[in-house]
C-alpha cells in the first residue's frame, strides 16, 4: 500500500480567509478558494475550494470542488474534486465525492460514496 500524502495549502494563497474569531450563520457561497478559522453554521454552496483549519467548524451541508478539513464539519460534504481530511480533522456526515483521501488518524462518521455530486444530483444534493 503506498503512503500518500495531502499538503498543507498556504495560507497566502487562499483568496478569502475567515478569521478564528468570527462566528457565523448563514448560506455561504463563492467562486475562489476560502479558508475558514472560526465558527459557521448553515450552508456552503460554492464552485471554489472550501479549505476548514484546525480551528475551524463547520455545521451544515458542504458543496464544494475541494473540501479540506483539518477542523471539524458536522454535516454532509459534496466535493466535485476530492475531499480531504488531515489526521486532525473530524467529519460526521456523509461524503460524495470522486476522490477522498483520509490521513490516519483522521476521525470519520458517515457513508462514503465515491461519484462525482453531478452523477447523483437529482439524488443528493
Amino acid at each position: 500500500m503506498s503512503d500518500i500524502q495531502i499538503q498543507i495549502i498556504n495560507e497566502a494563497e487562499i483568496d478569502t480567509v475567515i478569521a478564528e474569531d468570527i462566528d457565523f450563520t448563514g448560506k455561504l457561497g463563492f467562486d475562489k478558494s476560502l479558508l475558514i478559522k472560526g465558527r459557521m453554521k448553515g450552508d456552503v454552496k460554492a464552485s471554489g475550494d472550501f479549505y476548514i483549519a484546525e480551528t475551524g467548524v463547520v455545521e451544515g451541508c458542504v458543496e464544494a470542488n475541494i473540501v479540506s478539513v483539518m477542523g471539524r464539519v458536522k454535516g454532509n460534504i459534496f466535493a466535485y474534486d476530492r475531499v480531504e481530511i488531515f489526521s486532525c480533522g473530524h467529519v460526521d456526515g456523509d461524503i460524495t465525492a470522486p476522490d477522498i483521501i483520509m490521513e490516519s488518524g483522521c476521525s470519520f462518521n458517515g457513508i462514503c460514496t465515491m461519484r462525482s455530486p453531478k452523477e447523483v444530483q437529482g439524488n443528493e444534493v
